[in-house]
């Protein structure tokens, strides 16, 4: 379906199509009084019209949206989101409130742990309205694009059946998602003893799974204190790598445990919270062209 938006006060949009750091963030697009033409789902044609009525598409577009002299711009991108899961936490907010740390709750079962039995106890068709009711939302603020990461499963069955959600949520509604594996969110109660087992787990018998069904785009593994370290996250991502997935850190959100100097030596295309990263770890990232995802509102 061809569409026109036309009558558009001020179009604003980046410059270019990768991703900027530095002074080039600021590099924007003002086009005033803009049309834009869109064909068969891309943008065919952007022009300024002067007075902001005249189309100046090819051809009659099947659809035409008048703009009323208002600013548009593209959708927004949400780069990190953990969409599918079940159960809620917001009972932890009064033991944060408390002087309780992240980890703090994860070793007394919460956090991760706590998601991981609810999303275990889901069935699919239940994630998927769940997921529904939050791209609805996500789709009202803006957000036309976003990634969404497994690690609520943490065993074969589970990971997979989010992996099958997002991918079932990315049919059903119009948000594009980027679908994450992210079986490395933590380790699970029953390998509490047994860390390589599971890392073994994720590597020789998930992985493949998720490439051969073709369930992931990226590998992401949290990368941290008392979750894992920075070598077992490399083995981890090294494993991934050779499945072609691209990569993703968790990295330096409690400490700066080295994860974003990993992620930039392993080549990986972002890292993301770095509440407590290094000025190291910065300039490894700068130079290995590892974009940076700050999530500023998990510190709150």
């Amino acid at each position: 379906m061809d569409l026109l938006l036309k009558n558009i006060g001020l179009l604003a949009t980046p410059i270019g199509n990768t991703a900027r750091k530095g002074a080039a963030q600021r590099d924007i697009a003002l086009i005033p009084d803009a049309s834009v033409w869109i064909k068969d789902g891309k943008i065919a044609s952007v022009a300024k019209t002067g007075d902001g009525s005249v189309s100046r598409a090819p051809c009659p577009a099947s659809r035409t949206i008048d703009c009323g002299g208002r600013l548009v711009t593209p959708g927004l991108v949400d780069a990190h989101t953990h969409l599918v899961f079940g159960g809620w936490r917001q009972n932890e907010l009064a033991l944060k409130l408390g002087g309780a740390s992240y980890l703090d709750i994860l070793k007394a079962g919460g956090g991760i742990l706590s998601t991981v039995e609810h999303t275990r106890a889901a069935s699919e068709s239940e994630l998927i309205e769940k997921g529904k009711l939050l791209l609805a939302e996500m789709l009202r603020l803006g957000v036309t694009t976003c990634e969404a990461k497994s690690g609520y499963g943490l065993n074969a069955a589970d990971e997979l059946k989010q992996l099958r959600v997002v991918k079932a949520l990315n049919d059903a509604q119009p948000i594009d998602i980027a679908p994450t594996f992210m079986g490395a969110h933590a380790i699970p109660k029953e390998y509490s003893g047994d860390r390589n087992g599971y890392i073994a787990l994720l590597t020789e018998e998930i992985l493949p799974i998720v490439s051969r069904e073709n369930l992931a785009e990226f590998c992401d593994v949290f990368c941290e204190t008392s979750v894992f370290t920075t070598d077992e996250s490399r083995r981890i991502l090294a494993a991934a790598a050779r499945l072609g997935f691209a990569l993703k850190a968790h990295a330096d959100e409690i400490s700066p445990s080295g994860a974003a100097e990993m992620a930039a030596e392993l080549g990986a295309v972002s890292a993301e919270h770095l509440i407590e990263t290094s000025d190291a770890g910065i300039r490894a990232m700068a130079d290995g062209g590892v974009v940076a995802v700050l999530l500023p509102a998990t510190s709150f």
